[in-house]
């Protein structure tokens, strides 16, 4: 599969081969799942709690006497059962984090990125330039055809770029060490500089 390069005015300056073998086959859509629902659970803040008996406020003093009240047992005041009692098996803090192995993670970027490849919504580019003005980042972006969630991609990201990309709505700018098959499937376009792509090539097919 060849790419064009193009440079920030979206003109091409050249063209790079993406590896078949890498990026070229039936995209494996169940890999993608499995990290994109690991990495959301990751996210998943687990602060949900209730109150179980011994939290809820109120007397632990038996309310009546055991036998001849014609009532039901009762031993406290905020058992379950009554009104303003604990809840019984309440949601309490946790994490909902938990691990795939790593060679699944990277399978799963693998096919995010080939099916973004096969469906041309990709951009190669040389270099950013001297981006440090969020004006300046959102023209590129629009002259690459960015509408909606987009991912700037750079082996290293300039500060500059950073700082002009983090204000746009809806787009990111991610070290390509750090890309997962998640921030690949959420971005509408990818614009990845051509040391980014190489870099993946070379992780991925390793």
């Amino acid at each position: 599969m060849t790419l064009d390069i193009v440079n920030a005015q979206n003109e091409k300056t050249g063209s790079i081969e993406v590896r078949d073998e890498l990026f070229g086959g039936r995209v494996k859509g169940d890999l993608i799942w499995q990290s994109v629902v690991r990495e959301n659970a990751s996210n998943h803040q687990g602060t949900h709690a209730t109150k179980t008996r011994a939290m809820v406020s109120g007397t632990g003093k038996k309310p009546y006497k055991q036998k001849g009240t014609g009532r039901a047992q009762v031993g406290e005041a905020r058992n379950p059962l009554w009104r303003h009692g604990g809840t019984v098996f309440g949601p309490q803090p946790r994490s909902y984090d938990y691990a795939i192995p790593r060679k699944q993670e990277r399978g799963a970027l693998r096919e995010a990125l080939a099916a973004k490849f096969q469906a041309g919504e990709v951009t190669v580019v040389d270099g950013f330039g001297e981006l440090a003005k969020t004006k300046a980042a959102a023209e590129m972006l629009g002259r690459f055809g960015a509408k909606g969630p987009a991912l700037v991609v750079d082996v290293k990201p300039a500060e500059g770029l950073t700082r002009a990309v983090r204000n746009i709505p809806g787009t990111r700018c991610l070290p390509s060490g750090r890309l997962t098959a998640r921030d690949v499937m959420l971005a509408k376009r990818i614009i990845a500089t051509t040391a980014a792509v190489e870099r993946l090539q070379e992780v991925l097919g390793s």
